[in-house]
Order: C-alpha cells, then sequence, then structure tokens
C-alpha cells in the first residue's frame, strides 16, 4: 500500500531551503563568510529581503519577462512562486 503524502509537504520542504538559499546568497553578497546553514541574523536578513520583494511584486509585473533576475532575485521569485502555490492549496482545502 502506498505511504500517503500530503502535497503540501514538498513545498513547505522546498519554501524553507530556498530561505535558507536566500539567507546565504544574501551574506555572500554582503562578503560575509558561510557555512553550510544559515545563521539567526541571516535567516532574518532573508526574511526581510523576502517580504521586500513581496511587496515590490505587487507594484510592478512579472520582472523575469523584462530582465534577466539576479540569481538574489530569481531565489527570492522562486521563493514567492512557492509561497503562493502553498497559499492557494490552503485555500482550496478551506473552501
Amino acid at each position: 500500500m502506498p505511504r500517503y503524502t500530503d502535497e503540501l509537504e514538498p513545498l513547505i520542504s522546498r519554501e524553507q531551503d530556498l530561505r535558507q538559499q536566500i539567507a546565504l546568497r544574501i551574506a555572500e553578497e554582503a562578503g560575509h563568510k558561510v557555512g553550510p546553514a544559515p545563521s539567526e541574523g541571516q535567516l532574518a536578513a532573508a526574511d526581510e529581503a523576502i517580504d521586500a520583494w513581496s511587496v515590490e511584486l505587487e507594484a510592478e509585473l512579472d520582472l523575469r519577462a523584462f530582465r534577466q533576475l539576479t540569481p538574489l532575485q530569481d531565489l527570492l521569485a522562486d521563493h514567492h512562486e512557492i509561497c503562493l502555490r502553498i497559499a492557494d492549496i490552503r485555500d482550496r482545502r478551506l473552501s
């Protein structure tokens, strides 16, 4: 019998992975030494960047259609898309 897996589990895991990648990318771009896992401070910086990216996206169209994104922007866009998918699944479950 196949094991049941919630469709949200891999998306939430991917969201957390992207959050960590964003934290490490920000630290690297700031010239800080990065380890295999981000510190709490680096994760806080990632959360700030994620929030800022969401606000910026509300004011603009899909940036990928108009210009090449930096590696950090690409990670932020991927994170945003995953969060939208998670929210959509949760909304459908509440309906």
